[in-house]
């Protein structure tokens, strides 16, 4: 029974993520272009409502085409890694009381685990393609997790220190009993620190370095078309719901919110959630694209930095306090 219950529950969060990863896409589109006075999808059904299904069928019977000189296992292997490190990710995060498909006491360690193997898809990508543009996309993205991983795991120290705890069940339990309900006021540091490393870890603007259009002609997955493509956007989309989940988790409080919602306990997490997928959006349509050496300089000499003071910061807080 336990067995069957655990089958419905990723079913549950699997279709209700694909069915936001869809029409995060719609609603990116209509955002920016309302943001640049323009009107965004349109054409297809009432307001461009079925323009996640069209673009989906489009890719479905698109030409999968393979450079003949690219390493065909790794090129197959590559989007598929991404996008299970991705899909994997969401067993972890409790989307209200009680509902999550494995409350394991080391649900943070896990997702950063997951992370760091989603970039691993991206590398070979860029590798197994044989082709110059892709090989430069893979490099950058190694060098960027590298600095930013680094950057995020630390910001979320503090985090952990204050909650005493890696499950993220019970950081949310830690946060509703601390004098501000959120750990946002207290660690405002480590959350600006996360926040960009968030944007930089799922390769959004104003960090889309490995996939630069203007410079790399889409970088990584310049070579991939049809449905290998499709999985490279699932996996940045799935990414960022899952950054946004673990953001509202950690500093905003999860579940809970200034009063309860009869027969909806998943309300204020997902209002939550959209706000942080709407930033995405926002930071798209205002901030230009760094430069390289400012996106290392930033990762290193300033966010690694502030989130090593915030974590001493929080330590030496807790110690008078304590």
């Amino acid at each position: 029974m336990e067995l069957l219950w655990i089958l419905v529950k990723i079913l549950i969060v699997f279709g209700v993520v694909m069915l936001h990863v869809a029409y995060a896409t719609y609603f990116e589109r209509k955002v920016i272009g309302h943001m640049q006075v323009r009107m965004g999808p349109m054409r297809v059904g009432p307001h461009g409502l079925l323009q996640p299904i069209a673009d989906g069928i489009k890719l479905f019977f698109k030409e999968d085409v393979i450079p003949t000189p690219a390493d065909k296992q790794v090129f197959y292997a590559a989007p598929l890694i991404c996008l299970i490190s991705a899909v994997s990710s969401l067993a972890v995060i409790p989307f209200f009381e009680g509902f999550a498909i494995a409350n394991i006491n080391i649900g943070l360690l896990y997702i950063f685990a997951l992370s760091s193997l989603a970039s691993y898809g991206v590398v070979l990508s860029g590798w197994s393609s044989n082709s110059k543009y892709a090989f430069l996309g893979g490099l950058r993205s190694s060098a960027q997790v590298i600095s930013y991983e680094i950057a995020m795991g630390l910001s979320l120290v503090g985090v952990m220190m204050m909650a005493g705890s890696l499950n993220l069940t019970d950081i949310v339990h830690a946060q509703m009993s601390s004098s501000f309900k959120i750990y946002l006021i207290p660690q405002f540091l480590g959350f600006f620190v996360f926040v960009v490393a968030m944007l930089a870890e799922t390769n959004r603007t104003p960090f889309d370095l490995p996939e630069a259009e203007t410079e790399l002609v889409a970088g990584y997955f310049t070579e991939y078309s049809g449905m290998r493509f499709a999985l490279f956007f699932l996996a940045e989309y799935i990414g960022m719901i899952i950054m946004s989940c673990i953001g509202v988790i950690c500093f905003l409080g999860g579940w809970s919110g200034p009063f309860h919602v009869p027969g909806l306990p998943f309300f204020w997490f997902v209002i939550k959630v959209y706000l942080f997928i709407f930033f995405y959006y926002w930071v798209r349509a205002t901030l230009p694209r760094y430069r390289y050496d400012q996106l290392m300089a930033l990762g290193w000499k300033v966010l690694i930095p502030l989130a090593l003071f915030n974590i001493v910061l929080t330590g030496t807080i807790k110690s008078i306090s304590g």
